[in-house]
């Protein structure tokens, strides 16, 4: 089985946040699926929070990965999860990814709780 990490997992782990350690094995393995929406999410929080360059390295470190670009079927797909399961744009594409990958997501994001196919953890704060 592959591992998605949802943009909150890259997030709390290159920023170190608490729950960082949860996800530290499976990005340090390099052995990851990213749906191409992550790199979005992630450069942008990072252009927000840090500045171009620390974007620049927390992407690269992403694209050792399978990146996975969003096609037609995957836009349709995630609309149809979207709808079924009220799930944002995002997180439907992400979950769409992961269904199509044969991946278990794997997030902090509470929008995932409860759904078939997530390791959902709670955010400590």
């Amino acid at each position: 089985m592959n591992t998605v990490l949802d943009s909150s997992a890259w997030i709390e782990y290159f920023t170190n946040g608490k729950s960082a350690d949860i996800f530290a094995d499976l990005i340090e393995s390099g052995s990851f699926v990213v749906p191409s929406i992550e790199l979005y999410e992630v450069y942008r929080r990072f252009l927000t929070l840090y500045d171009e360059t620390q974007a620049i390295r927390a992407i690269s470190h992403m694209q050792k990965g399978q990146v996975v670009d969003l096609t037609e079927y995957l836009a349709v797909w995630a609309a149809k999860l979207s709808k079924d399961l009220k799930l944002p744009m995002a997180d439907s594409i992400i979950l769409a990814t992961a269904y199509s990958t044969n991946s278990i997501v794997w997030t902090l994001d509470a929008d995932f709780k409860g759904v078939d196919g997530v390791n959902y953890f709670p955010k400590e704060v």
